[in-house]
């Protein structure tokens, strides 16, 4: 009778203990509804929420299209429609494309108190970063598709021409990652399997918790006081590396850097030719791939532990993830090599408004992008 009781206390205390280490290295992540029927009804026009609206734009003369900058879209007079039917011709899939499981990463540019005072603050929520991971069911290569956020698509439930950022919103057709979901579907023919989706602050806190990630430019480089980078290697914080990403107004030194006796900069900086919502793209990918290669360090469960920390307080994930498979396809890619992974960005035209603004289209489907590009099966 004692030696059952020593080892039934023996059995608890593991249990216990077991229990302890469980709650605080597995992440309580947030869920989000994702369904696969809800994206193919707003797909399919059934639960569209407002009537076809009147119609604007031209493949070569935009000047009668206007953007409302809070929403995003586009408003389009009717006798523009047979025009903006053909600028986006290329917006209809060709074929449904099953030869992936499809990885939607999604960075919002809701703002923190915190995170305004850098970047300014906004109303609502937009999709800033849309990133699909593509994993060929087949090959298991690894393959990055970047979405430009000022993407001009049709959106389905709301019949409206809008960026493609806008989509991601909640409404009587679905919850914010299946409209968004539902309007990749619209223009690529792939099925979204999962997403994770995360704010400003979050993705500086992912960048902390591995202690920060580094950055590599050929030409020193700043915005305003919101970052500065040394030309050649540094490695540097979630905040500076936000900022970074989603800069639009980089400016490069020119010459040698100049501080006068009051440590003020009094150096000659000049605006960074070219820099565009794919700019930003390339450097989304840059850190994402970088963050990637930092899951090489982590060699076992405790390693991870500020990591999953980080995860618990800044993803959303759909309800259909389990934490197995999240596990799974963290330690999948843990093992990746990098120079083995396909980064690609949709391929676009820019179009410039009567005003200045520019929108993006693309200039072929992408099914005939992927196939040009060998991600697609051969067969």
């Amino acid at each position: 009778m004692k030696i059952l009781n020593k080892y039934t206390i023996l059995f608890l205390s593991i249990a216990l203990i077991s229990s302890v280490v469980l709650i605080n290295l597995i992440p309580n992540l947030e869920r989000e509804e994702f369904n696969q029927d809800v994206i193919e009804d707003i797909n399919d026009g059934i639960t569209t929420t407002s009537i076809v609206e009147n119609s604007e734009s031209s493949s070569i003369d935009v000047s009668d299209i206007e953007i409302n900058e809070d929403i995003d879209t586009v408003e389009i007079p009717e006798e523009q429609v047979d025009k903006i039917t053909e600028i986006l011709k290329n917006n209809v899939y060709k074929n449904e494309i099953t030869d992936f499981d499809a990885y939607l990463l999604i960075g919002s540019d809701e703002r923190s108190e915190k995170i305004a005072q850098t970047r300014g603050k906004i109303q609502g929520k937009r999709a800033d970063v849309i990133i699909l991971g593509l994993v060929n069911k087949s090959t298991s290569e690894v393959s990055l598709i970047s979405f430009p956020r000022d993407l001009l698509i049709e959106n389905k439930c709301t019949n409206k021409i809008e960026r493609i950022n806008a989509t991601y919103s909640r409404n009587e057709c679905g919850n914010r990652a299946e409209n968004l979901a539902a309007a990749i579907f619209n223009i690529s023919g792939i099925k979204v399997n999962h997403f994770a989706s995360f704010t400003f602050e979050g993705f500086e806190e992912i960048i902390d918790s591995v202690e920060g990630v580094e950055i590599c430019v050929d030409q020193t480089q700043k915005e305003g006081y919101s970052f500065e980078l040394q030309k050649g290697c540094q490695t540097v914080s979630g905040l500076t590396t936000l900022n970074w990403i989603v800069s639009r107004s980089t400016e490069v030194l020119v010459g040698e850097k100049i501080i006068d006796e009051n440590g003020n900069d009094i150096s000659e900086w000049k605006m960074m030719p070219g820099v565009s919502d794919l700019t930003r793209i390339e450097r989304q990918q840059y850190v994402v791939t970088q963050l990637i290669n930092e899951l090489k360090s982590f060699e076992s469960i405790v390693d991870l532990n500020s990591f999953v920390t980080a995860l618990e307080n800044t993803f959303v994930i759909d309800e259909n993830l389990s934490l197995n498979k999240a596990v799974e396809v963290l330690w999948t890619f843990r093992n990746i090599n990098l120079s083995n992974v396909n980064k690609f960005t949709t391929p676009v035209d820019f179009i410039t408004l009567d005003d200045g603004r520019q929108v993006l289209i693309l200039n072929e489907p992408l099914f005939d992008f992927l196939k040009r590009n060998q991600i697609l099966n051969s067969n």
